[in-house]
């Protein structure tokens, strides 16, 4: 194992901040997996935990046939944001912006160098693109925040990446995840592997968080030049492990393990592995999801639990003003899974409260909330 540190920049005399990478294992491929970009969202750091250890075994094993990244803390900015013993990780308080949101775009920033350099042999115009790619970031003007840091510390890393893994949570919610369709056949087996509930797809999500910042550059690039081979050659997700509250020790060490066999299956670390379930979750359109928001302030009662299946027209929460006694009920518009829910319980102007993944597209434009 390596422990490779970083000194983010910006940081006010006597308050420096480090970003902390380890790299396990040699080989051809790689795998990038950092947890708690929202730092608030804990169970991807447990899991990290567990992964740590269990690399740094392998490693001592000699079954490690690739290279391995792991950020266990990747937002040490957001994590020593504290407001009265409460976390704040999910925006920078400096800018107000999300954490995981507007990562530099490496496709527009290469294209001009790649013209005239790409090739019939298509891993050759993989490892062009992946070297422009790390050329670029380095060639950018030095940061003007430590959050511009961090974000190019993170990409610079996982650009060259054959699998990155973005681990986070969400406040109340069974297991999922977000990828592009194209890398769904890629992906079907973790989800299995996690008895993933819902996995959500989509070729542009809207202010371009990292795992699309990884992934969808091979996209455009592919359209751009039509007449090269370029593979898809870094298969990008966000992991959602569950709610806030889900850092068991059983659930993380679960979780570690499966993720562990898919690598194995990737190629990465060798030995005997349990097969993939052939049982797994439907993927939907991220365009298909419903998300719930009440019609007026009240406080909030759940009429659902997180995972449940319901039909258009199933009441999925009420609110009741308890000065006015207004009451409503809101319910879901597609027959879905309710695969999240917020855990604040008094409804505010632009608050989500529950989340349905449907099959049919009902949103157009930005699916990511802030």
């Amino acid at each position: 194992m390596k422990h490779i540190q970083y000194v983010l920049p910006w940081s006010s005399p006597g308050s420096e901040r480090s970003l902390s990478l380890f790299r396990f294992g040699s080989g051809p491929r790689k795998a990038y997996i950092q947890a708690a970009l929202h730092a608030d969202e804990l169970p991807g750091m447990r899991v990290a935990v567990e992964l740590k250890r269990r690399l740094v075994e392998l490693e001592e094993q000699g079954r490690l046939s690739g290279v391995i990244e792991l950020v266990p803390v990747a937002n040490p900015i957001g994590l020593g944001q504290m407001i009265q013993a409460t976390s704040q990780g999910r925006f920078e308080f400096g800018s107000g912006r999300n954490f995981n949101r507007d990562f530099p775009e490496l496709a527009e920033r290469i294209t001009p160098q790649l013209e005239g350099q790409l090739s019939t042999d298509a891993g050759a115009n993989v490892a062009t693109i992946r070297r422009l790619m790390r050329e670029a970031i380095a060639a950018m003007p030095a940061a003007a925040s430590p959050l511009e840091g961090l974000h190019r510390l993170l990409l610079q890393h996982a650009c060259d990446a054959d699998l990155v893994l973005d681990l986070h949570c969400d406040f109340e919610s069974i297991m999922l995840l977000y990828a592009l369709p194209q890398h769904w056949p890629s992906l079907r087996s973790l989800a299995a592997r996690l008895h993933a509930g819902a996995a959500l797809l989509a070729e542009g999500y809207g202010g371009n968080p990292f795992d699309e910042a990884c992934a969808v550059p091979w996209l455009r690039l592919a359209e751009r030049f039509p007449q090269a081979p370029i593979p898809l050659a870094c298969v990008a997700t966000t992991l959602e492990l569950r709610g806030m509250a889900d850092t068991d020790r059983a659930q993380a060490e679960a979780s570690a393990e499966a993720i562990l066999a898919f690598l194995a299956e990737q190629g990465l670390i060798d030995g005997d592995w349990p097969a993939a379930p052939d049982i797994c979750c439907e993927a939907t359109p991220f365009a298909g999801a419903q998300y719930a928001y009440a019609p007026h302030p009240g406080v909030v009662s759940f009429l659902q639990p997180v995972g449940a299946r319901v039909k258009v027209g199933d009441p999925l929460f009420e609110v009741i003003d308890p000065l006015s006694d207004r009451h409503s009920v809101v319910r879901a518009s597609t027959d879905g899974i309710l695969y999240a829910r917020e855990r604040l319980r008094f409804a505010q102007p632009g608050l989500w409260l529950a989340k349905v993944a449907g099959s049919i597209p009902i949103r157009h434009g930005r699916l990511l909330s802030d």
